[in-house]
């Protein structure tokens, strides 16, 4: 949990100097923290921390710069968003513990109203696709209790970035027709997508170096 405490005061207070002050100390240290974990980390664990990064970096870049579905305050994404993405994967999967399996899809039921009174005001429509898409990763993915913990743990640090402006969603989603609150409700669900594709390059890499270990 120590390490955990160390992502939410890194995330919680960087997000606040960023937004009030300047990018650049949280830049240096974000990326100072990620390398003094790379260093100490075990070998699967760097490869994940690696794994995160080549996913999060281009995907990041997309969202905001390609698609447009939100903007950062200077424009380009800042530096230490990508391994930021590595704090708040590794956060949601130390709290997952604490959430039984056969709980996790149970945990999203507080959605369901919120998600009907978006797509009934207008105000955010891509909610209810956003929703399946959870609820997809919860009851069908190989980490059911992960991503449950990271639908209810990325809205509360987009909560927090938007509040500070770190960042702002595009009320219409470009290309879809849709809407979206800012955040959206169900933002996780990108999230989700995020660790279900590190995971199964995890699985595979790790598989295929085993294969290679036994020839």
């Amino acid at each position: 949990m120590n390490r955990v405490l160390i992502y939410v005061l890194t995330i919680s207070i960087g997000l606040y100097v960023s937004a009030e002050y300047s990018e650049l100390p949280v830049n240096i240290w974000c990326i100072s923290l990620f390398i003094w974990l790379y260093v100490y980390a075990e070998r699967k664990e760097r490869i994940e921390m690696l794994t995160v990064l080549a996913f999060a970096t281009p995907m990041e870049l997309f969202f905001s710069e390609v698609w447009l579905i939100y903007e950062y305050q200077r424009g380009l994404m800042p530096l230490f968003v990508p391994v930021g993405h590595w704090f708040l994967f590794d956060t949601g999967r130390q709290l997952s513990h604490y959430l039984p399996k056969d709980k996790a899809v149970w945990s999203l039921i507080p959605f369901v109203p919120l998600v009907a009174y978006g797509v009934w005001t207008g105000g955010d429509t891509s909610g209810l696709f956003l929703l399946i898409m959870v609820l997809g990763f919860t009851k069908w993915g190989p980490q059911a209790s992960l991503y449950a913990t990271m639908a209810w743990l990325a809205l509360l640090m987009e909560l927090w970035g938007t509040h500070l402006a770190n960042w702002t969603w595009a009320n219409d989603v470009p290309w879809t027709g849709l809407t979206a609150w800012n955040p959206p409700l169900l933002v996780g669900a990108f999230y989700c997508l995020g660790d279900l594709l590190v995971n199964l390059s995890v699985e595979r890499f790790e598989g295929k170096h085993l294969l290679e270990g036994n020839e």
